[in-house]
């Protein structure tokens, strides 16, 4: 027997993170049935704070993160090593106009796949193969201000790939910042990583920042917040 303090929990997660959706359907999908990015929802929810409008995206590995980039930023370009993954994802990427997919193998030509666009980038996505090399390679192309997506960082407990990774990118000078929490698709936790740049300087989509997260209760008015503490007790 849950408690009715318990099931408003679960309806949270339910309604406003559309996780039972997620999960039950494979995809990585807000409750509009908008794109989001594999990351955990903390990671998620302060990236979408930002205005991308003339920012340029540079992603390791093609996904739902694609679109949700494509939405926002001026342009993405993401590199795909799977012809499998690559062939699904140009079906679903043609209404994009602002984004492109490249395909690469898995190994040097991946990794240096960043090289053949232009050469600096806002954003950069490390969510792919070869996620060391793939650092090593970013931090060259990260334009100032800028800042590196390293997703699934937690496994730096049991990968030397992911040490590498994050030791190349912390002595590029980038300031770590780590989002612990659930995420789309999973029913269990992950951590994805961001690394700013010292002088990170991206504006804010909205008047005032943070805005209200998922699940708050400040979006509600006054009466409705009160009614729910009501209930709650």
């Amino acid at each position: 027997m849950f408690s009715d303090k318990f099931l408003k929990f679960i309806e949270i997660w339910q309604n406003d993170f559309a996780i039972e959706r997620s999960i039950d359907e494979n995809v990585c999908v807000d409750k509009d049935g908008k794109p989001l990015p594999w990351y955990t929802y903390p990671a998620i929810e302060y990236l979408a704070q930002f205005d991308y409008h003339d920012k340029n995206v540079f992603e390791f590995g093609c996904g739902y993160s694609s679109l949700f980039w494509a939405e926002r930023a001026e342009s993405v370009t993401s590199v795909e090593d799977n012809p499998n993954w690559l062939e699904k994802w140009q079906k679903e990427f043609l209404t994009a106009q602002n984004l492109k997919l490249m395909f690469a193998e898995e190994g040097k030509t991946y990794y240096n796949a960043i090289f053949d666009e232009q050469h600096k980038y806002d954003v950069i996505v490390i969510d792919g193969k070869c996620r060391a090399e793939c650092a090593a390679t970013a931090v060259q192309c990260l334009n100032d201000g800028g800042l590196i997506i390293l997703d699934d960082s937690d496994r730096v407990n049991t990968s030397v790939e992911y040490v590498e990774a994050i030791h190349t990118l912390k002595n590029a000078g980038l300031l770590q910042i780590d989002f612990y929490g659930f995420c789309p698709m999973n029913n269990y936790t992950k951590t994805t990583s961001l690394f700013l740049c010292r002088n990170f300087n991206f504006a804010s989509a909205h008047e005032v920042q943070p805005i209200n997260g998922l699940g708050n209760l400040w979006h509600r008015q006054r009466k409705d917040r009160k009614e729910f503490y009501k209930s709650n007790k």
